[in-house]
């Protein structure tokens, strides 16, 4: 009898992916955790009904979500992970030596230890020597550390159970103040492909707006999460992505990344008029 996974994108649309066989299942203090194993998209980190991670495409999330902004800091020292607990964020860090210090903050310590069972390619980052875990809310932590960090990457599941405190504006006022006075930031933002995911992108990108005197949108195509497009949120103090993009540095390491390379960094910040439009309804787009 065949298996499929439903990847439910929103209430009319869903993604049917077929499974081989569901690996691994177990309901922690948080969420519920599964791993299947698929046909055409590897191995998937489900959490609560969500994909999070699939061995198919979890590397153009993870690389834009952590070379975007370490190319574009100047000399980033020490970062910040929340959430994150399959590792690959971690993984993606561990790739600039300038880095000598990185925090993770992983609320469900299960999360960790079934990557670290299933997704060896992911969680290979919790092998990292510069890498200290802390099981514990983000939220919380955050509040405990001002001016402490040159990077904050919020790499949170959706905002339904236990992620939903990282996604109100008290929280994003917290990261800024555990910022160092040049610090970045960035995080996922959903898709504009359906009404309610834009919504919550649009809150994201606004409540961040209120925070940080920088805020840029860039994006990349991530099939296991949405049809179209997926959203990211660059927040910064001082620097910015395009202006201060470090670009050399970034062609000397594109060998070494399977997406990410210096012209795709450039390219992620061209948005279409639609996109454009939904984050600054009142400015006309050129």
């Amino acid at each position: 009898m065949e298996q499929w996974f439903l990847n439910k994108y929103s209430p009319n649309t869903i993604l049917k992916i077929k499974i081989k066989k569901l690996l691994f299942q177990e309901k922690s203090p948080y969420q519920t955790i599964e791993v299947y194993d698929s046909h055409d998209f590897g191995r998937l980190l489900v959490l609560d009904g969500i994909v999070n991670v699939s061995d198919k495409d979890e590397f153009v999330y993870h690389e834009m979500m952590t070379h975007v902004p370490l190319f574009t800091h100047p000399h980033p020292e020490k970062v910040l992970v929340i959430g994150g607990g399959d590792g690959g964020i971690v993984r993606e860090i561990a790739k600039h030596p300038s880095v000598n210090q990185i925090d993770l903050v992983e609320i469900d310590s299960k999360v960790i230890t079934t990557a670290q069972q299933f997704l060896p390619r992911s969680a290979i980052g919790f092998k990292e020597s510069r890498l200290q875990v802390f099981n514990e809310d983000g939220a919380a932590f955050v509040e405990r550390r001002p001016d402490c960090y040159d990077l904050i990457i919020i790499d949170a599941p959706d905002p339904i159970g236990p992620a939903t405190s990282l996604y109100q504006k008290h929280f994003y006022m917290q990261c800024f103040n555990a910022l160092k006075d040049d610090g970045l930031l960035t995080t996922h933002a959903e898709t504009p492909t359906f009404t309610k995911e834009l919504k919550i992108m649009q809150s994201i990108y606004s409540n961040f707006s209120a925070v940080f005197p920088l805020v840029q949108l860039f994006t990349a195509s991530i099939p296991s999460y949405s049809i179209g497009i997926w959203c990211f949120v660059f927040c910064s103090k001082k620097f910015h992505p395009l202006n201060d993009f470090r670009e050399s540095s970034a062609m000397e390491s594109s060998m070494h990344n399977q997406y990410y390379n210096a012209a795709i960094h450039k390219a992620s910040f061209a948005l279409p008029t639609f996109l454009n439009t939904a984050i600054h309804p009142s400015h006309k787009v050129p």
